[in-house]
């Protein structure tokens, strides 16, 4: 359960027999939810090495990341829908800035895919509250990240080495840069940002193994881990969309509000001719 060598970053961890198992559950999630949001505008925040949007049919697509170039593109696992399968979308372009900094104006995309983007990002909570001002009303963010309750998570917190104490037992088995964001927790700041949860799940039940032939042993977890404990799979999906409420007036702004007019009324004469009447007309030449 253990690695000849702690990997740092991310991306090429997922390079990794675990990585590739993580990923591939990732990427269906991230398939299935984002193949049926439909605009014009889609970014992915950070992770270049995967394509988050490649299920999506949206004419302009981003890739945003700060780091400069673009790294060797990972072989994803196909599609499970066929119908995504047969997709040719436009490959999305390269970004380089900030992810607390996006180059877009407010409410001008339609979607934004954040796959470990806030767990890696040096302030999350300015990275989302910037994903919400350019989101526009009713648009949607998808978000995966490390689950901290789970096997992936003990075996991480076990692996830990305190500068200047020496605690750790072992090297990490997940990268070590950025803190694993609960999934409750998200939940709770993507509220307070007005986003409301659509869609989320567990997934990823197998013990923190670094070998393929232990992981493949181990694939009865998936089913079993899904059914009676699945708030303790490795990682988590979440799906938010952005509302905005409609203003209503209170108090002295109410009353200082201009009252609307009665609405017209039709009213017929002794000859069959009709002429519009507001109601509180004195009605003169009705028939009775």
């Amino acid at each position: 359960m253990t690695q000849d060598a702690e990997i740092i970053e991310l991306g090429p961890w997922l390079r990794t027999p675990a990585g590739r198992y993580l990923l591939g559950w990732e990427q269906a999630q991230i398939d299935k939810a984002v193949a049926d949001v439909f605009g014009y505008h889609a970014l992915q925040v950070g992770l270049p090495e995967i394509d988050g949007l490649r299920a999506n049919r949206m004419p302009h697509r981003w890739v945003a990341s700060d780091v400069l170039g673009v790294p060797e593109p990972m072989d994803l696992p196909p599609p499970e829908d066929q119908r995504i399968s047969t997709l040719s979308p436009p490959l999305p372009l390269a970004l380089h800035c900030l992810p607390e900094a996006l180059p877009f104006p407010s409410q001008s995309l339609d979607l934004v895919v954040l796959p470990h983007t806030l767990e890696l990002a040096s302030d999350p909570h300015a990275t989302l509250r910037e994903v919400e001002r350019v989101l526009m009303p009713d648009g949607r963010v998808v978000i995966v990240g490390f689950n901290p309750t789970s096997l992936w998570g003990l075996r991480q917190r076990l692996g830990r080495v305190r500068t200047g104490v020496g605690l750790g037992r072992g090297p990490l088995f997940l990268p070590h840069t950025g803190d694993f964001i609960g999934y409750w927790r998200l939940r709770d700041w993507l509220r307070l940002l007005g986003m409301e949860l659509e869609g989320g799940r567990f997934g990823c039940y197998r013990p923190a193994f670094a070998s393929s032939h232990w992981l493949a042993r181990m694939g009865w977890m998936e089913t079993t881990g899904d059914r009676w404990w699945p708030v303790f799979g490795a990682a988590y999906f979440l799906m938010a969309v952005k509302r905005v409420r409609g203003v209503r007036l209170v108090g002295l702004a109410a009353a200082k509000a201009p009252k609307r007019q009665a609405a017209p009324a039709v009213v017929a004469n002794r000859h069959g001719a009709e002429r519009e009447m507001r109601v509180d007309e004195p009605q003169q030449g009705v028939n009775r």
